[in-house]
């Protein structure tokens, strides 16, 4: 792919509160099953400036929920200087899912539809957090929903 191409195919979508939690992010648009629908933007940094800037954000009361994972080593952090992809919420059994791709040389995030998509509907994809022994409570709501995003 181009990175025109990836422009192309961005899907009308809008930030709302949401049930699940705080903000969320909503389809404007009915989007088919394996559609592209929005790249996970933000700016590209390495694992220890990410571990530093998680604790600067903890401190700050923000939180780490923005800093997205591409490889061992590379991590976009979208706190900042991201864009409305960062209101994706996690959800157990989601619409959506997350794949890294590569375009022009560079890694990059891009979410996906997972199934077809109402207008209206909330994107969701799994974080899928490695398993801890402090839970984060899962408000998804899914019927299979795991009780925790880790």
């Amino acid at each position: 792919l181009t990175f025109n191409q990836l422009k192309a195919r961005k899907k009308d979508l809008k930030f709302a509160k949401s049930t699940i939690h705080d903000w969320g992010l909503f389809a404007m648009e009915r989007i088919d099953a394996n559609d592209m629908v929005i790249e996970y933007i933000g700016e590209i940094i390495r694992q220890k400036i990410a571990d530093h800037r998680e604790k600067q954000y903890e401190r700050m009361g923000i939180g780490s929920s923005y800093l997205f994972r591409i490889d061992d080593d590379t991590i976009i952090d979208a706190t900042k200087k991201g864009n409305l992809a960062r209101f994706i919420n996690h959800c157990c059994d989601p619409n959506c899912n997350a794949k890294i791709i590569t375009v022009d040389g560079h890694k990059k995030i891009v979410i996906y539809a997972k199934r077809d998509i109402e207008e209206g509907e909330e994107i969701t994809y799994d974080y899928k957090f490695p398993i801890e022994v402090d839970k984060i409570p899962c408000l998804c709501g899914a019927k299979n929903c795991r009780g925790s995003l880790n």
